[in-house]
């Protein structure tokens, strides 16, 4: 059961939060300067591509790297092919995972490694057989992990995953809020270098800037009335959620957000895009989940009886509604259905500002989830 008291006490987040996820997701905008520094630092400025990668590949673990590899696919759209290599092995622990290029890899093709470990045997397997077949190599990871010299072996080009001294103490959750921008902004200047899409110095510090007004509206002293992720973290409480999605940038924002809200605060989620998921979760919002399910429902103990499950749709936009918006007719299947429904829209801006902005607040609200849930 979700506690809504906890939220609106600043100290008692504090103490529940031992991971120390509220502290990643407020510096976020500050990982990624750090990324921008540590890119630069590397080398990636100075790039002088001769072309255009054939495709880009991408291997890592867990949903941190799944999420980076949808992100940069999403925002390089139909400019080149990014492809996620997917761990095998009998376990999740870093010394059983293996990887293994695609038969058609080779030269013209350009293979990313991003991990928040980086003792990962098989990525090291990995990179060799890359240096092999031609492949140019970059990797972020943590610095001084044994990832550094497997990609320095091969001539491959390396850069210091952005981190906290704090985050050395555990292993660090694949959905934490610092761990994406940290792995994902040093990828997104290089691929801005090789012209698969658009992400330049100053576009970066725009994220960053956006990131700190998201943490300054999300913050734990920011009361629930005022704060759009308490606020939703309060309205998912003994409810389903149903996340909803419209738009390019809006779709890996809400896949994050479910995956945030298993790994983080072990609440399961559903997630699809509009206008399509209108026809996959209709029979979802008619059955035994909708709100309007139970007309006894009512009248229940509220003190005896425990709560039973119902569905809340969650509509995440990456733009203000327009005359072509599946959004409206939503609204109306929701609703139908006496299901409440929460909507999100970011503030205007660049594709890469508004899905930092969605992802900021639905990361705070996975924490928010997950520390009142005392997960």
């Amino acid at each position: 059961m979700l506690d809504d008291s906890l939220l609106d006490d600043p100290e008692a987040l504090a103490r529940a939060d031992r991971r120390q996820l509220l502290r990643g997701a407020a510096e976020a905008g500050a990982r990624v300067r750090t990324a921008v520094r540590h890119a630069a630092e590397a080398g990636i400025n100075d790039l002088k591509p001769d072309g255009r990668p054939r495709a880009v590949l991408i291997a890592g673990p867990g949903t941190a790297s799944a999420g980076v590899a949808e992100l940069l696919g999403t925002l390089a759209g139909a400019a080149c092919p990014v492809v996620r290599i997917r761990p095998t092995g009998v376990a999740p622990a870093p010394g059983a995972l293996r990887w293994e290029l695609p038969g058609w890899a080779g030269p013209v093709d350009l293979l990313l490694i991003a991990t928040p470990d980086g003792t990962e045997p098989g990525l090291s397997i990995l990179v060799d057989q890359a240096y092999r077949r031609g492949c140019t190599v970059v990797a972020v990871a943590p610095a001084g992990s044994p990832i550094t010299d497997a990609v320095g072996g091969s001539h491959g080009l390396f850069v210091p995953m952005a981190s906290a001294p704090y985050e050395q103490e555990e292993p660090l959750a694949a959905s934490a809020p610092g761990v994406l921008w940290a792995l994902l902004t040093p990828l997104l200047a290089l691929l801005d270098r090789t012209g698969l899409l658009s992400a330049p110095p100053e576009a970066l510090a725009k994220v960053a800037d956006r990131l700190d007004h998201a943490a300054e509206r999300c913050g734990p002293a920011i009361a629930t009335y005022a704060n759009p992720a308490k606020n939703l973290a309060a309205e998912l409480a003994e409810a389903l959620p149903v996340i909803w999605t419209e738009g390019v940038s809006a779709a890996p924002a809400g896949r994050r957000f479910a995956a945030a809200l298993a790994e983080l605060a072990g609440r399961p989620a559903l997630t699809a895009q509009l206008p399509e998921a209108l026809v996959a979760h209709s029979v979802l919002l008619s059955g035994a989940l909708a709100a309007g399910a139970d007309p006894d429902d009512f009248f229940r103990d509220r003190v005896e009886e425990a709560q039973a499950l119902h569905a809340r749709v969650v509509l995440l936009r990456d733009r203000p509604i327009t005359g072509l918006s599946a959004a409206p007719a939503a609204r109306e299947l929701a609703l139908g259905h006496d299901t409440a429904i929460s909507e999100l829209e970011p503030e205007e801006g660049d594709d890469l500002e508004t899905l930092a902005e969605l992802i900021a607040i639905t990361d705070f609200a996975a924490v928010y989830v997950a520390l009142a849930s005392r997960a």
